[in-house]
Parts: structure tokens; sequence; C-alpha cells
């Protein structure tokens, strides 16, 4: 029996599909500091992991009976995953489970931002029933997406499933991506019709300059923000941003500083640098929507990552 530690946790989808195949999955948490020890004392063949456990050379070269390390979800900065497959180590992740799921939170804090409820819900419960009115003043000045410009940088999986909602909503879409130089994007509709609209990418530029709202669907690579000083100010004044990635993907220090100089109007987070421990002056800024890292959690989707998973370790160990 091959012995698999989902020590992030796997869905009860993933692991009753793992378990028909005669597969024993451990969901116990195991720290950082003592996985290389449980993983060589109950001889672990498969470690599956979210964003929380780190799989580092140091793990890699401590454990001879590992074969797999899996990672539910789509970005594996946490894995040095090169290194793992010299030493003979597959890896794999799901890439397409949560792009839905991520999709929607987009819109939540695009909704959220351009009718304050990131700051109507801090108000209300402390002073709504003794300044009702003045609080529904200050929050009169909001603004319909239908009809805008949403730019979108990374046209992968999650910008096109972003793109296809923006779309439903009325809003104009344009992209960019290094990779990609145009997407066929396919709305499916509740009766069964379907629409398609090709969209061709343009120059990050093009795009930052013509966008009401930005949203960023990219790897962090390096240690250089892909949305700095520089690139807020070819922004529109009055834009919002939104980041469901990665945290550093956006320099946090020239965001805070856009949004007290009211160059940006608001900005939703859902990724943050120092990750678990975020900064507190990004944590109490009164114009950020904030999300504690969840883009990917919701129950739907955790069940296509237990299942994708599943799937992808059967056909490894059937091979």
């Amino acid at each position: 029996m091959i012995n698999i530690l989902a020590n992030d946790g796997i869905s009860q989808a993933g692991i009753d599909a793992l378990t028909e195949k005669g597969f024993k999955v451990i969901t116990e948490k195991v720290a950082q500091e003592d996985l290389i020890n449980a993983i060589n004392t109950k001889k672990y063949e498969v470690l599956l992991v979210r964003s929380a456990t780190t799989v580092r050379k140091d793990l890699i070269d401590s454990c001879p009976h590992l074969k797999l390390v899996g990672r539910g979800g789509v970005g594996m900065d946490n894995i040095d995953v090169e290194y793992a497959k010299e030493k003979g180590i597959n890896v794999i992740n799901t890439p397409a489970a949560s792009s839905s799921s991520v999709a929607e939170l987009v819109f939540a804090h695009l909704f959220g931002m351009v009718r304050f409820l990131f700051d109507s819900n801090r108000q209300m419960p402390m002073v709504g029933d003794a300044d009702f009115k003045s609080l529904k003043k200050s929050y009169a000045n909001g603004r319909e997406l239908s009809g805008k410009t949403l730019g979108i940088i990374g046209f992968g999986r999650i910008g096109q499933e972003v793109a296809k909602r923006a779309i439903g909503l009325g809003m104009k879409v344009i992209a960019h991506d290094k990779f990609i130089e145009e997407a066929n994007i396919t709305l499916d509709f509740f009766n069964g019709d379907k629409k398609s609209f090709t969209i061709e990418t343009e120059s990050l530029k093009e795009v930052l300059k013509n966008s009401d709202f930005i949203t960023i669907h990219v790897p962090k690579i390096g240690n250089k923000s892909v949305i700095g000083a520089e690139e807020i100010g070819m922004m529109k004044t009055g834009a919002g941003i939104v980041n469901t990635s990665r945290g550093g993907v956006i320099d946090e220090t020239a965001l805070m500083f856009a949004l007290d100089k009211e160059k940006l109007a608001y900005a939703g987070l859902d990724v943050f640098d120092n990750e678990p421990n975020p900064s507190i002056h990004i944590c109490m800024h009164n114009a950020i929507s904030l999300t504690p890292h969840i883009g990917a959690a919701t129950l739907e989707a955790q069940d296509r990552i237990g299942t994708e998973l599943a799937d992808q370790i059967s056909s490894h160990f059937s091979k």
C-alpha cells in the first residue's frame, strides 16, 4: 500500500478517489520542521501540499522514499520543482481546478470596491446606528462595472475565466501576456447557447493606460514587482487594481502611496508580502478590500483539486 501525506489537507472527494484505488491517505498536519522525520518514519511516497508547506532541497535530499510531490493549486514557488525532478521525484499540480474560484473572487473584490463594501462592512457595525445618514452620503458615489474597461495582466486559464465574467457583465476586456498573442473566449449560457470572442493581447503599457480596473494573474519571478510606482503612474487616475495571484507582484509601498495620493481609488488584495504576516499598514488601509489568500478556497474548487490530484497520482503509479 502506498502512503500519502496530504499535509495541507485534501477534499473528501480526493480522499475517497484515492482510497478506492488502494492508497492510504493521512491528513494529519505535520509541522515544517518535523516533516522530514515524519516522511522517513512513515515511509510516505507521496507528499501533497498547498501553499503552507515548502518542499526544498533539504527535504528532497533527506527523503529517499519520496516518489511524488503534488501541489493542490497552480503556483509551485514553494517547491524546488526542477531539483525534485533531477532527483527522480515527479511533481504535479492542478492548474485548471481553481480557475473559476479565483475569477469569481476577483469580481467579489471589484463589486466590493466600486460600492465601498469593504469599508461599509467595517463602519456599519461600529457607527451604523448613530451615523446612518452620514455613512449613506459617504458611500453615495459608487460606480457600475458595466461599460468599464477591465485590463487583465496574465491571460492564461485564470485570466480567461475572468474575461468570461467581465464580458457577461458588459465590460470591455483588454489583456497583456508575454506568451499568448490571442485567446478565444467562449461563454456557455444556461440554455445551451454559446458565444465566442477572440481577444488579442496588447502591450503592458497600453493595458495600464486604458483600463478602469486592472487584475493581475501572473507568477512572481525574482524580487521585482510587476506593478511598481512606474506602472501605477501609467494607470488612469481613479482606477482600481486587484491582485489574487502572488504577494509581491504589486509593490505594496507604491500601492499605498498611490492610494493615499488618490492616484488610485481602491485596491483588492488576496495575497500579500510576508504571508502569513502581512503588513499591518496594508491591513488597516481604508481603501483596500482584503481577503486572506482564499482564491481557490471554495468547496467546488477543493473537490476538483482533490479528484484531479487523485487521477494524476493513480496514473503515475499505474505506469
